[in-house]
């Protein structure tokens, strides 16, 4: 059924259920190391940030749950579907487990394609409102031969009109399971193979050369490569006040301070770490922290500061990145922050997962001019560098 803004509703269904025999190794390709994720975790991420995908399921081998579950375990996705002795039974069972929440449109997507791209997926979202089943696909440009039975070139093979199929493949939901179950028990190659044998007709999008298929240790070290080159790095930056008051606690980047007099705010108004997530938020795009901790909401009374620097790491996280370093400057006549410092720099080094290296914490005061110098309250600002894909 259609989502309530009147779009199709979309899921995506990774096929991650092969062994990985051929590419060696002690476990299946798919749950390698790539640039510093695993490579599942990149395919499936890749669909949970894009916004026209409602859902992300998985079909793994039953016997790597272990590695799934290290890989995936703390993405917001479902139980993962047991695959079978086949892609193409993979697929079906894939489709079986989607049956109940009828999606109108089904992407399916190769764990083994991490480097898939948003415009792809787009390209075949928007091609399914004409066609009911989609390949994105590159044209072939290199010219052809066919060998001979002695390894010489027997023929050259005409490339009009050639293409090299990838995914994610799209398909209007119920047709496709229904070509599915109607091929059963054959060993086609992919679904738009089966869409074929049950007589859809299939369009055909752009694809992108940098969404291949990874079946070598030489795929591996191109995609790499691909990772490595163009980094999405932002910085973004996070100020905040608060007013001290007598009767609380002064806690400061995560480190309580003896003092006489602590700050006012719904949370333990942490100013140091406040202006840490704002930073990190601002670096991704996605708001202050007043939008998501309103201090409207009773659950934060008093909250550790530390849940919300903790969130927005994780958040980083998720989409693939990381934090490369954090600089917070903390502004007040009193207390003194020097003897405090070291503290600081292994709290907020714990909470973000960074190396002391990476962090900085600093003190200055303004002369005993305004609220900071008069000692009504303390102020402090962060930078923060973050690393996307």
């Amino acid at each position: 059924m259609d989502t309530p803004s009147g779009s199709p509703s979309v899921a995506a269904l990774i096929v991650a259920a092969g062994r990985g025999e051929r590419f060696g190794g002690a476990i299946p390709k798919q749950y390698r190391d790539l640039s510093g994720a695993p490579m599942i975790r990149r395919t499936a991420q890749a669909f949970l940030r894009h916004p026209s995908v409602d859902r992300v399921l998985a079909v793994i081998d039953a016997d790597h749950e272990e590695h799934y579950r290290a890989s995936l375990g703390d993405l917001p996705l479902p139980s993962p579907v047991p695959g079978g002795a086949t892609r193409q039974e993979s697929v079906r069972r894939g489709l079986e487990a989607l049956e109940a929440a009828a999606p109108d449109l089904v992407l399916v997507h190769d764990a083994a394609r991490p480097l898939v791209d948003a415009g792809t997926i787009d390209r075949v979202i928007e091609a399914l409102a004409v066609h009911p089943a989609v390949i994105p696909g590159v044209p072939v440009v290199d010219t052809l031969k066919r060998a001979g039975a002695d390894g010489t070139v027997g023929a050259t093979v005409d490339r009009t009109g050639l293409w090299r199929a990838q995914t994610p493949q799209g398909f209007r939901f119920g047709p496709l399971l229904a070509a599915h179950r109607l091929v059963e028990g054959q060993s086609l190659t992919d679904d738009s193979a089966v869409a074929e044998a049950a007589g859809l007709p299939i369009g055909i999008v752009e694809g992108n050369e940098d969404n291949m298929k990874i079946t070598s240790a030489g795929d591996m070290a191109r995609a790499e490569r691909i990772l490595g080159g163009t980094p999405d790095i932002r910085v973004g930056n996070g100020f905040d006040v608060h007013r001290l008051v007598p009767d609380r606690p002064l806690i400061l980047c995560g480190v309580t301070i003896p003092h006489a007099l602590g700050l006012a705010g719904h949370s333990d108004a942490d100013v140091g770490l406040h202006a840490l997530t704002d930073a990190l938020l601002g670096a991704l795009g996605e708001g202050d922290i007043g939008l998501h901790f309103p201090p409207s909401d009773p659950r934060w009374k008093d909250a550790d500061s530390a849940l919300f620097l903790r969130h927005v790491a994780a958040m980083v996280a998720e989409r693939g990145g990381r934090i490369g370093h954090v600089d917070v400057t903390l502004i007040c006549e009193t207390p003194k922050i020097g003897p405090h410092r070291a503290a600081m720099v292994a709290r907020i080094a714990e909470l973000t997962g960074l190396e002391s290296g990476r962090v900085s914490v600093k003190a200055t005061t303004t002369e005993r001019l305004g609220f900071t110098g008069r000692g009504e309250g303390i102020a402090a600002q962060a930078t923060a560098t973050v690393i996307l894909p």
